[in-house]
């Protein structure tokens, strides 16, 4: 392995990502190579028509012998789907959820049934050693915190009905990727590898395949990296592309969440209410992909109401930096760059700003469970040459109600360092346990 300089890695996440130009340049060469066609993009009524339509056709692999942990979780899906009428959500804000009354009874089934065994193989810094600060801390998060739990975690295999391989893919790439190689195989095959070590020395992968096993991974090559060796185990992804392997109904859209101080992941939250909110629209930052350019040709320096720029420009940042601008918008704009995840969505509900999310094909978080139209705005990518028209579309009182949306689902989004209930640990663990009731297989 590369010698690497992982301390300086954990304090300059994201010195280091932005200083890394290897992503554009093998998206390029791996669409140069497999020459993909052209697909028409999914539209959000169509996700949810294909979220329906996959959880009736997808199956795991029927397991080679019977477990009494399957009869249980087959049982837990009758009762989600039979739950009892909520009339009162309490702390959760129902609007913002396809279904209050499932969601709480998979909630409260989860936290009664679900036991994860975390396989302790592999070495640091690939396996077990979380990051916790820049663009791919949710995955750190969850580590971390899985690792340390004892109210999911046991440690007899045999006592799980589920189990979690923790590595970073952040960290394999930087261990493992030779820069300038425009080559991932190695990556791909050392979790091959590792995954025929853990399948060699415990029965439990080769029972189902996989299906009862589960990743969380968050950057932007993870998708590559696991879509052979890890095919049927149930992956928590940022890079939750339709076009690009992602399999709405397993697997999961892993938000991708910026963190900025480790100490105090709560830095900053918050914004200001939606009638003090004086700018329209809002969006700084890097050119990456084809979508963002367009963006600023359309609407750089055209109108008052829509501050869109590139990176901010220094004349700017002295009177306002990017937080402020966040908090003061009504719509926070999130284009795709070169992949179709943003951080910007979660920021954007990070500071109470209405997300505007302009990214064919991607399956926005938790979209198993989420309403995401409650609390954010859905564009096609064709459509930003009337960005401004669309949002002056949406009436004050449409407006207000999606600004509340945002506020009340801010705390499923949120990092502790103990989880809180419903927070992004919780619903990270809940959407994953959610896809494995729904993909069950008995003997």
């Amino acid at each position: 392995m590369p010698k690497t300089n992982f301390s300086w890695l954990a304090k300059n996440e994201s010195l280091a990502i932005y200083s890394n130009g290897e992503t554009s340049k093998i998206a390029s060469v791996m669409k140069k190579k497999k020459k993909l066609r052209a697909l028409p993009p999914v539209c959000i009524s169509e996700m949810n028509r294909l979220l329906v339509r996959n959880r009736a056709a997808y199956h795991a692999m029927r397991p080679r012998w019977s477990s009494p942990h399957d009869k249980k979780i087959l049982a837990m899906k009758a009762e989600i789907e039979n739950a009892p009428i909520v009339k009162n959500a309490g702390e959760l804000y129902a609007p913002a959820f396809r279904n209050i009354s499932m969601f709480k009874r998979s909630y409260e089934l989860m936290e009664k049934t679900l036991k994860i065994y975390v396989y302790k193989e592999g070495q640091k810094p690939i396996f077990h050693q979380p990051l916790l600060k820049g663009l791919y801390a949710s995955e750190g998060w969850f580590m971390k915190l899985m690792e340390g739990n004892k109210q999911f975690v046991v440690s007899d295999p045999r006592k799980a009905n589920m189990f979690y391989i923790p590595f970073s893919s952040r960290l394999l790439q930087f261990a493992l990727y030779v820069r300038n190689s425009h080559n991932r195989t190695n990556l791909k095959n050392y979790l091959q590898d590792h995954v025929n070590t853990i399948a060699a020395k415990y029965p439990f992968w080769n029972r189902t395949g996989g299906g009862d096993h589960f990743i969380v991974a968050c950057h932007d090559w993870a998708p590559y990296e696991t879509r052979h060796a890890m095919a049927r185990a149930i992956r928590a992804l940022c890079v939750a592309d339709l076009h690009f392997g992602f399999r709405l109904g397993k697997d999961v859209s892993l938000p991708e969440t910026y963190v900025r101080s480790a100490r105090n992941t709560l830095k900053d939250i918050g914004g200001k209410p939606a009638n003090e909110r004086t700018i329209l629209a809002f969006y700084a930052g890097s050119m990456h992909g084809t979508l963002r350019p367009i963006l600023l040709q359309h609407w750089e320096n055209k109108d008052k109401d829509m501050k869109i720029f590139g990176p901010l420009p220094s004349s700017i940042k002295r009177n306002m930096n990017y937080r402020q601008f966040m908090k003061s918008t009504k719509y926070c704009i999130c284009p795709r760059g070169y992949e179709v995840n943003s951080p910007r969505v979660i920021e954007s509900i990070f500071y109470a700003c209405v997300p505007v999310i302009i990214s064919d094909n991607y399956v926005p978080p938790f979209f198993e469970v989420f309403n995401w139209e409650a609390f954010s705005v859905i564009i096609p990518e064709k459509d930003v040459p009337r960005l401004k028209e669309i949002l002056l579309l949406i009436s004050e009182e449409k407006y207000n109600a999606l600004q509340l949306g945002v506020r009340k689902v801010q705390k499923h989004f949120l990092c502790h360092n103990k989880p809180v209930k419903y927070d992004l640990f919780h619903m990270i663990l809940h959407s994953i346990s959610y896809n494995k009731v729904y993909q069950i297989r008995t003997r």
